[in-house]
């Protein structure tokens, strides 16, 4: 669920799934989303296939719905300070809804900055939502509407849907459903493979006070791109757990125990590619508190990627109107996004369209994987590039 600021992304995720995805308590202050929402829901088709529901709606009207299929909900911050995290979301998602007020010209800063992340990362499933629709004439939401129609004119989704709703009143939230059960398939993903799982969150489980011996270990969450996970699984976490020693940091994989596994709300013996989960380990939850561990890789013992503390990228620098976005230079930081880990590079070399640069925090990543690349311009850090991990 990607666009600009308070365009109603995270409204939009309740309508579809019941559930508020803000709870951090940040968020509630500010009224903004932060990190990433999860949400999970079960869209229904009706018995003749002519109509798509909700899960609440489908409660209401019992018998006359069957079950199309189970989804889960990324809900991303539209905020420019924060797009770090609509990146680091990026390497789960199969598809995006790309949410658009009616009540304010497009494109907006975000919404135009979300298209190229979906551009640049190849996400061609798309279903854009033109939200907010109860505040406007019908005039003002059809000029809305050709506006959006030459916003996505020559990117990758061009010819994505444009819904019309109001995700306050649930108006037309069923031909939302139906738009992403039409648009967005579920890709057919090999279960054969070693698992590898992107850890997009994680979390200390236990209240203030619990009793010592009834503590449980850190969770870690994130999807499955490959293979399978089962409860008493050994697996390996990298890069790691960072150790201090005698004034230095150094980071090391570790060895895990797969404790329980929690999918759809509900605890279960194996886990597959697709959806949400949570993984219960042995680690010390003080780890994995606060998201800690975003950015780490697990997956079977001796298949993960190597863990990385200098990287060469071949780049393209984004050309964007109102973009000043100079040639890169010489020890420059730059910010690097690979899967769900961000790192501050400071660049060694630079030769052609590629460059160098020395991490200050490494990355488990594979050679030909793809970056997002962060630049500071002017006052403030902004998504200026893309490139391949060489």
């Amino acid at each position: 669920m990607v666009g600009h600021v308070d365009h109603g992304k995270t409204s939009l995720t309740r309508a579809l799934t019941g559930k508020w995805t803000d709870t951090h308590s940040e968020e509630l202050k500010r009224g903004i989303t932060i990190k990433i929402g999860y949400a999970d829901t079960t869209f229904y088709k009706s018995k003749d296939g002519t109509s798509y529901a909700t899960a609440m709606q489908a409660e209401k009207e019992k018998g006359r719905w069957e079950v199309s299929r189970h989804v889960s909900f990324l809900d991303a911050p539209g905020h420019e300070t924060l797009m770090t995290t609509t990146i680091a979301a990026s390497s789960i998602i199969d598809g995006a809804v790309l949410v658009i007020a009616a009540n304010e010209d497009c494109p907006q800063a975000q919404t135009e900055e979300h298209l190229q992340v979906l551009d640049i990362l190849g996400i061609k499933k798309v279903v854009v939502v033109q939200n907010k629709i109860d505040l406007v004439s019908k005039e003002k939401a059809l000029e809305n509407y050709r506006q959006i129609k030459k916003f996505l004119s020559g990117s990758s989704c061009e010819d994505a849907p444009i819904i019309p709703i109001s995700a306050n009143y649930n108006a037309n939230i069923d031909k939302l459903v139906e738009a992403i059960e039409k648009t967005i398939p579920t890709p057919k993903r090999d279960e054969t493979l070693p698992a590898r799982m992107y850890v997009a969150r994680s979390f200390d489980v236990n209240k203030p006070g619990c009793d010592i011996s009834k503590l449980r270990g850190g969770v870690l969450g994130g999807s499955l791109s490959q293979g399978k996970l089962r409860v008493g699984d050994e697996i390996e976490m990298r890069p790691g757990i960072t150790k201090k020693a005698k004034d230095k940091e150094s980071v090391e994989p570790i060895v895990l125990r797969v404790n329980a596994l929690m999918a759809g709300g509900e605890a279960v013996q194996e886990a597959k590619p697709g959806g949400l989960i949570g993984v219960s380990t042995g680690l010390d939850p003080a780890l994995a508190k606060s998201d800690h561990l975003v950015g780490n890789i697990i997956g079977a013992k001796g298949t993960l990627p190597p863990v990385l503390y200098e990287i060469e990228v071949e780049y393209t620098l984004l050309k964007r109107e109102g973009l000043e976005n100079p040639a890169i230079k010489p020890s420059e930081p730059i910010v690097i996004s690979a899967g769900t880990a961000t790192s501050v590079g400071a660049v060694l070399k630079l030769k052609g369209n590629s460059m160098q640069l020395k991490l200050k925090r490494p990355i488990c990543a594979e050679r030909g994987g793809k970056v997002a690349i962060t630049r500071r311009l002017g006052n403030r850090w902004r998504l200026s590039g893309f490139g391949i991990i060489k």
